[in-house]
């Protein structure tokens, strides 16, 4: 006996998405559905193209319509990064799905660290990925990717960013004088800034463009979130008090600006010794404990581990992702907890639109 379209929905409807907690349909990821007879194709576009439960939700896919009587199934994923829901602010990089925004309420916490293993993370699981060295006043991402004193290309009036280790990255520290102080004041940042991030660079399409702000809470985080809708922004602290007090000004300054926080990153959070001991340096857990005291989700903890700072100084972040490690283990841990929190970010306000055969 044939399926028929009523019963496809309904069974559909009982697979749920292991982060966001709503089923599929109503997410609006079945994107096409194809019956004939007894024989059910099902074209499913995943939120994020690093999703953890690929493998989950077609498994439950297929279950679900094996229950009602298929007797041929094929599920197929596809990924699209969704987009923030905020219609009432134009989006001048249309072609970005997700800006977020990497900052810190002080310096020396590891933010632009943090900001880089994030773009080159969310590269190695298969997203498009783009890398904006927002801090002005002082950029170190042209060495931690290795592209200290390299030349940008440009195309007409438009720069060209960086296609390296995956990502395409762009940083003021590429258009200066190596080693000469930038002293600018508030709006010569303002406009530096916002020139570099959408009006000289040509940006290709994008699932996701971090962006490595300067500490604090001045001009360029300002002009920032001004700009274009944000997925959101993560705050990045060490475990100590006086880290924390500045951190709580950033989240602030983000929630004033009507930008979502996605979560607090701990770095160096711990030092583990060779006997396999641990020494709390900045203490332990306090980005954590504050995380959960705001109201916050907590995106995991990076140890003081000496291989992150060896390739930083090389600028070969993609080897900190090598061979399993703890140190890949807790990057990979911390992409994934932030692609989960874009994802049930814009999740919030979609719904179903389905193309049944």
């Amino acid at each position: 006996m044939s399926l028929d379209r009523n019963q496809v929905l309904s069974a559909l409807r009982t697979v749920q998405d292991p982060e966001l907690f709503k089923d599929i349909v109503t997410l609006n990821m079945v994107k096409d559905v194809r019956i004939d007879g007894t024989a059910v194709e099902v074209n499913v576009e995943l939120t994020t193209p690093t999703c953890p439960f690929k493998d989950v939700i077609e498994r439950d896919v297929t279950n679900a319509l094996k229950k009602i009587g298929a007797t041929a199934v094929r599920v197929l994923l596809g990924a699209n990064a969704s987009t923030p829901q905020q219609p009432e602010r134009k989006n001048i990089l249309p072609q970005v799905r997700n800006v977020v925004a990497v900052g810190a309420g002080k310096g020396g916490v590891g933010k632009s660290t943090i900001a880089v293993n994030l773009a080159v993370g969310l590269a190695r699981q298969g997203a498009r990925v783009g890398l904006m060295d927002g801090d002005i006043y002082g950029p170190s991402t042209p060495t931690m990717l290795g592209i200290k004193g390299k030349q940008v290309m440009v195309r007409g009036p438009r720069i060209i960013p960086f296609n390296v280790h995956g990502i395409h990255a762009i940083t003021i520290g590429a258009l200066v004088e190596q080693d000469k102080p930038l002293i600018w004041r508030g709006p010569m940042a303002h406009g530096a800034f916002k020139q570099l991030f959408c009006d000289n660079t040509e940006w290709p399409e994008l699932d996701y463009l971090i962006v490595d702000l300067p500490p604090g809470t001045g001009d360029v985080p300002l002009t920032l979130c001004q700009l274009l809708p944000l997925a959101g922004a993560v705050v990045v602290a060490t475990p100590q008090q006086v880290a924390l007090d500045d951190a709580l000004r950033a989240v602030r300054m983000f929630q004033q600006l009507q930008t979502p926080v996605l979560g607090m990153i701990e770095n160096m959070s711990v030092l583990h010794n060779p006997d396999g001991s641990t020494l709390d340096i900045f203490g332990h857990g306090g980005a954590q404990s504050a995380a959960t005291q705001w109201d916050l989700p907590f995106l995991g903890s990076l140890a003081l581990w000496p291989a992150l700072r060896i390739n930083s100084d090389a600028g070969t972040p993609l080897a900190n992702y090598a061979d399993n490690t703890p140190l890949a283990q807790e990057l990979q841990a911390i992409v994934e907890s932030l692609t989960e929190q874009v994802s049930i970010g814009n999740a919030r306000g979609v719904g179903p639109e389905l193309n049944i055969h």
